[in-house]
C-alpha cells in the first residue's frame, strides 16, 4: 500500500507576508521615536529647533510633488515595483538609522531624522497602493486596512519596551542600532512580498470622471483636513510642551494616547460601517474634532493637548477607512491601487502642510485648538453644501459599472444593508 503523501505546508497569504512587512517597518518608526527623546533633536535651542524643522518640512515634502504624478504610475506598471520601492525604503533606513547613531549628538541629526521622516510617508504610499492586490476581492479592502492599523498600534506598542529598554542602558546610540535591525528584518520579509502590477492599464476617461465624482471629492477634501489636523496638532506638542515642566513625560503621553486612540478607530471603523453610512462617518468625525478642539481650547494646558491629539488620531482613523470604502463604492472601475497611492499623497503633503504651520506660528495650546476648531467646522460645512444632490449636465444619473437593464448596486462593495 502506497504511503501517504506527507501534509503540504500552506503557503503564508499575500496579505499577511504585507502584514508581516508593515509589522516591522512601524516597530522600526518606534525605535526611532523613542531614542530621538534623549537625542539632541529635543534638546537642541527652542528658535534653533524651529528654523531648522521649518528648513526640513519644506523639503520634505517635495519628493512627493514629483512621486506622484510622475514616477509613481510608472512604478505601479512594472511588476514588483511597489515591492522594489518597499525594499529600498527599508534599506536606506538602515543606513540612516545607523548614522543617526553616530551622529546622535551633531547638527547632522535633523537632515537625517527628516530623511527618515520622507521615506516613512513613502513606504505608507507604496503599502496603500500595494494593499488591493493582497486581497482576494475588494469586498476586503477595507477590514485589510483596518487590520494594517491595529497591527501598526500593536507592533509600535511593543517595540517601544525593548527600545525604552536600550534608551536606558545605553543611551540613544543602542536605541537607535535595535532600530536598524528592525529595518533589516523589514527588508528581508518585503524580498517576500508579491511582485503583481499594480496598474496593469493607463487611466481611462472613465477612471478620471470616477475619481472626481462629488462623493469622493467631497470625502477627500474631509480627510485632507483630519490629515493636516493631526500633523499641525504633533508639531504643536513638540515645540509647545518642550517650554514646559515635564514636557517630554507629556510628549510621550501625546505619542503613546494617539497609538492607542488610532487603533480603537481602526477597530471601530468596520463596525460602524455596517450602521452608518461613509458620508455620515466622515461627517461625524470632524463635528467631534471641532467639539473636542473647542473643549481643548477652554481648558487649555498639557491635558488638553492630549485629549486634542488622542481624539484627531481616532477620528483620523476612522474617516480614513470610511473614505476608502467611498473609493471602493463609487468609483468600481478605477484602477484602485494607484488611487489610493495619489490620494494617499496628499494626505501625507497635508500632514506636513500642518506640521509647517504649527511650526511658523508658534502657537499655545488655546489658539491652536480655535484653529482645529475652525478647520474642522469649516470642512463640515463644507460637506454638508458641496454633497447635496444637483443635476449633472449631460450626464447619465447611472451609477458608474452598471449597465442598462441592471438592477440597481448595493452602495457598499460587501452588499451588506446599512441605514441612509
Amino acid at each position: 500500500m502506497t504511503a501517504a503523501a506527507p501534509a503540504r505546508r500552506v503557503p503564508p497569504s499575500k496579505f499577511r507576508k504585507l502584514a508581516l512587512t508593515h509589522a516591522l517597518m512601524m516597530a522600526g518608526d518606534a525605535a526611532m521615536v523613542v531614542a530621538l527623546a534623549d537625542s539632541l533633536f529635543f534638546d537642541i535651542d527652542l528658535d534653533a529647533a524651529r528654523s531648522r524643522v521649518l528648513l526640513f518640512l519644506a523639503l520634505g515634502v517635495t519628493p512627493f510633488l514629483v512621486v506622484a504624478p510622475l514616477i509613481g504610475p510608472a512604478i505601479d506598471r512594472v511588476a514588483g515595483g511597489r515591492r522594489l520601492v518597499i525594499q529600498l525604503v527599508a534599506v536606506i533606513r538602515v543606513v540612516l538609522m545607523v548614522l543617526m547613531a553616530r551622529f546622535v549628538d551633531a547638527l547632522a541629526l535633523f537632515p537625517l531624522v527628516f530623511a527618515s521622516l520622507v521615506l516613512q510617508k513613502t513606504y505608507v504610499v507604496s503599502k496603500s497602493a500595494l494593499v488591493p492586490s493582497t486581497v482576494r476581492s475588494e469586498t476586503e479592502l477595507v477590514e485589510a486596512n483596518s487590520k494594517l492599523g491595529l497591527i501598526a498600534g500593536l507592533t509600535g506598542a511593543v517595540a517601544v519596551v525593548p527600545a525604552g529598554v536600550l534608551l536606558q542602558l545605553g543611551g540613544s546610540t543602542a536605541t537607535l542600532v535595535y532600530g536598524a535591525g528592525l529595518f533589516v528584518a523589514a527588508f528581508v520579509a518585503a524580498t517576500r512580498l508579491p511582485p503583481e502590477v499594480v496598474a496593469t492599464r493607463q487611466e481611462a476617461t472613465e477612471d478620471v470622471g470616477q475619481l472626481h465624482s462629488v462623493s469622493i471629492r467631497t470625502g477627500a477634501f474631509a480627510m485632507t483636513v483630519l490629515r493636516g489636523a493631526v500633523g499641525f496638532t504633533l508639531f504643536l506638542a513638540v515645540f509647545w510642551l518642550r517650554a514646559q515642566d515635564s514636557g517630554t513625560v507629556w510628549f510621550g503621553a501625546v505619542v503613546a494616547v494617539s497609538a492607542v486612540a488610532t487603533m480603537i478607530g481602526n477597530a471601530l471603523a468596520p463596525r460602524l460601517r455596517d450602521r452608518l453610512r461613509e458620508e455620515t462617518m466622515l461627517s461625524v468625525a470632524l463635528v467631534a474634532a471641532a467639539v473636542v478642539a473647542v473643549a481643548a481650547a477652554l481648558l487649555g494646558g498639557a491635558g488638553a493637548l492630549v485629549l486634542l491629539a488622542g481624539t484627531l488620531n481616532f477620528v483620523a482613523s476612522i474617516g480614513r477607512l470610511s473614505f476608502e470604502s467611498i473609493v471602493q463604492r463609487d468609483a468600481p472601475g478605477a484602477n484602485r491601487g494607484r488611487a489610493f497611492a495619489v490620494f494617499e499623497t496628499r494626505f501625507q503633503l497635508s500632514w506636513a502642510a500642518g506640521a509647517f504651520v504649527a511650526v511658523a506660528l508658534q502657537l499655545a495650546v488655546g489658539p491652536g485648538a480655535v484653529a482645529v476648531a475652525v478647520a474642522a467646522t469649516g470642512a463640515s460645512i463644507y460637506l454638508r453644501t458641496d454633497s447635496a444632490p444637483r443635476p449633472l449636465r449631460g450626464v447619465s444619473r447611472r451609477s458608474p459599472g452598471r449597465s442598462r437593464g441592471q438592477g440597481p448596486r448595493s452602495r457598499s462593495a460587501s452588499g451588506r444593508h446599512r441605514p441612509r
